[in-house]
């Protein structure tokens, strides 16, 4: 996962809300002088700060323990809050490798192992902010909010993928109930972050006022970007202008014929170094490189390009039906936060047969695409967790291919949409939000959705669709896109019955094509047509935080809706 900046970003944040809690059970404690008015007044401010939560019982009790040892000192309070937070995560860890235990088919056993590493994830964090808890200021606390919703978005996320690793229903079921407390404590501090600028003002603590800078975050576009963000090194300003003139000298060349120093690009990424402060730069040279490729959450701020995305290309062929957990399918996976990719091709070959098979896995913060190119069948592009632009791209599938529960934006690109199998359809995006208090979802802006060669002479016989509802809260827009008229009236299906059809949130807005009229849209509660003023929250800058990081990728990009 990420480090450096984002980690510290989302430190400050977690101490912020510690703070608060802090006072609040602070002011209770004092008032607690034996006459009932103390706990009055405790159970008031438990209640007042549980207040946005869906897991009221579990926030009142993580609060009321917090509150017991009497203590009025923030640190103090945080420091139990988290123990209390990084408890529940390592229990769950525990408890998912006991009832691994029972698991005996070789999928079912690694999809235990893939949970193992998923929740480690989550406790990796919370080792890193519980370790690195230091000064904050309230009154900038709204400034930062961003920062820790996406922080426990990704967390909520973590826990979701190991459950859906797992596909026996025994077995899920347990998993399950093993990590209640976990997904309940991770829903409710979300919720809490959610609405933190309510109990700010309840309890009369002052807040930046960043209306301002939030108005500007939406009116921005590409002409306004001239200058590079405060943060960002001269180092990487010299990179970014090298690379923008075509004259980046690499860290790392790759080259299958022996012309660069590694003939792999495991071998390159191997020589990374560990927790890396500046770019690190790595050339592929044109050629199909058959490996199965991760960057590391220790590989920060990688630079790939390669010699295009039809030339420099990165290939696999693992899927579901080879006995392989869809998270493990992929060809290629970035974890490391920063990472860029530019000129490059990602393909699974595995064939519509293989069901799931991943091309890209991406669970890197604040990772880019541009002029890339991911190509498969089912589960082509997996958005897993965090923020995640695509740019200038070629995204080709069929069934689910652009799917996860990342802050995704993908814009300027080409999506294909390619020929299944018979008697099966096609959907477009998957979008896995669990949690109505999760700031995820998939944003497809400026697009062109178009049918392969092989689909075109039967486009209109093979229904295909926008998308449809992974998860109880999925959450798609499509906007400013070209439709083509493959895509159905409906423009969405349903995952099953009526599951998540009124808790969904699926918008289109300006969209042009002969697939864009919604006339015949589906009647669910959560479609919607949506306005210019709806529109602009889901784009790059509001939605990503995109005038915050974009700039520093090189990769163009707009912040704001074309017209």
């Amino acid at each position: 996962m990420k480090v450096g900046k984002l980690v510290a970003a989302g430190i400050s944040i977690l101490l912020v809300v510690g703070v608060c809690i802090g006072v609040i059970v602070g002011v209770a404690h004092k008032n607690n002088s034996g006459d009932g008015k103390g706990i009055s007044s405790t159970s008031k401010s438990v209640a007042a700060i549980c207040d946005p939560t869906d897991y009221k019982e579990a926030c009142i009790n993580s609060l009321s323990v917090a509150a017991k040892n009497g203590t009025t000192d923030p640190k103090e309070l945080i420091v139990a809050a988290f123990g209390s937070a990084l408890k529940e995560v390592q229990a769950s860890l525990s408890k998912s490798g006991t009832i691994g235990e029972g698991a005996k088919a070789p999928q079912q056993k690694m999809a235990f192992d893939d949970c193992k590493e998923l929740l480690q994830y989550a406790i990796d964090e919370l080792q890193a902010s519980y370790s690195m808890v230091g000064d904050s200021s309230l009154h900038t606390m709204n400034d930062r909010v961003s920062e820790l919703q996406n922080w426990l978005s990704a967390v909520i996320s973590y826990q979701q993928t190991c459950v859906d690793g797992v596909t026996q229903q025994d077995l899920k079921n347990q998993i399950q109930t093993g990590l209640l407390n976990a997904t309940q404590l991770t829903s409710n501090a979300l919720a809490i972050v959610s609405a933190i600028s309510g109990i700010l003002t309840t309890f009369n603590i002052p807040a930046a006022n960043n209306s301002a800078s939030s108005r500007k975050l939406l009116e921005e576009t590409e002409e306004d970007r001239d200058g590079y963000p405060s943060w960002f090194s001269v180092a990487d300003r010299r990179l970014m202008a090298a690379q923008a003139k075509g004259q980046v000298t690499p860290n790392a060349i790759v080259a299958k014929d022996g012309s660069g120093k590694y003939n792999t690009i495991a071998a390159a990424l191997a020589s990374v170094p560990k927790k890396n402060k500046g770019r690190y730069v790595i050339y592929v040279k044109a050629g199909v490189y058959n490996e199965y490729l991760t960057v590391t959450k220790d590989q920060t701020n990688v630079f790939m390009y390669g010699d295009g995305p039809r030339k420099s290309v990165i290939t696999g062929k693992k899927s579901f039906t080879d006995g392989i957990t869809t998270y493990k399918t992929a060809s290629f996976s970035t974890m490391g936060y920063g990472f860029i990719a530019k000129a490059m091709g990602f393909q699974n070959t595995a064939g519509p047969q293989g069901h799931q098979a991943v091309a890209v896995r991406v669970q890197a913060d604040m990772a880019a695409f541009f002029n890339c190119r991911m190509d498969g069948y089912q589960d082509t592009l997996y958005v897993q967790t965090h923020r995640q632009f695509y740019r200038n791209c070629v995204i080709s599938g069929t069934i689910d291919f652009i799917f996860g529960d990342a802050s995704a934006v993908i814009q300027n690109s080409l999506i294909i949409v390619r020929k299944p199998m018979d008697k099966q359809q096609n959907t477009v995006t998957a979008q896995g939000r669990i949690d109505k208090h999760e700031t995820t979802g998939l944003v497809i802006h400026n697009c062109r959705i178009v049918p392969d060669q092989q689909l075109y002479p039967v486009r209109l016989q093979v229904q295909t669709y926008l998308g449809r509802p992974w998860k109880g809260y999925s959450r798609t827009v499509i906007m400013e896109s070209t439709l083509g008229d493959l895509i159905q009236p409906a423009g969405w299906m349903p995952w099953s019955g009526n599951f998540a059809l009124d808790t969904l949130y699926y918008a289109e807005y300006a969209n042009r094509g002969p697939g864009a009229n919604t006339a015949n849209r589906v009647k669910w509660k959560g479609f919607k047509v949506i306005n210019r003023n709806e529109a602009l929250q889901f784009t790059a800058g509001p939605f990503l935080q995109g005038n915050q990081w974009l700039k520093a990728t090189g990769v163009p990009y707009l912040l704001s809706l074309r017209a």
